[in-house]
């Protein structure tokens, strides 16, 4: 008996299709794709111009200097901290929290020193808080 071998099909992979669909998502990315331009804006910081306001003999100045320490109304606190300046400023809020509150902070002072600043006033109940400005060079 003679057996006829088998004959084994060469496996192949046909790669045309293939490269069809690879070709066909890379035209679909590129298309779908939007490409954004990153811009930078380009600020200007502001700085106060303006009349100077009219000075009243009714109102509260605190002023802080660039070591930190506070000056009320002129008269320099001894030590400055947060319990000193509530004691200075406590016999005035009880004439009337109404008046205007004036701070004059300089450039260099700690933002921490401002902030303790306005915290006592707002405790005490000075609703009328603003902060001075000075014109550059001056």
């Amino acid at each position: 008996m003679k057996f006829g071998r088998v004959k084994k099909d060469s496996v192949e992979v046909n790669l045309t299709p293939l490269i069809d669909v690879v070709f066909l998502l890379l035209i679909f990315f590129m298309v779908s794709t939007t490409f954004t331009r990153e811009t930078r804006l380009s600020v200007e910081l502001p700085e106060a111009t303006g009349v100077a306001a009219l000075t009243d003999s009714r109102m509260v100045e605190v002023s802080i200097a660039a070591d930190g320490t506070y000056v009320v109304n002129g008269d320099r606190l001894t030590r400055s901290d947060r319990d000193t300046l509530r004691t200075v400023l406590l016999p005035i809020s009880q004439q009337g929290t109404d008046l205007p509150f004036v701070i004059v902070a300089d450039a260099a002072a700690s933002h921490q020193a401002v902030v303790t600043v306005m915290d006592v006033a707002g405790r005490l109940g000075f609703a009328n808080l603003s902060i001075t400005t000075q014109e550059p060079g001056k």
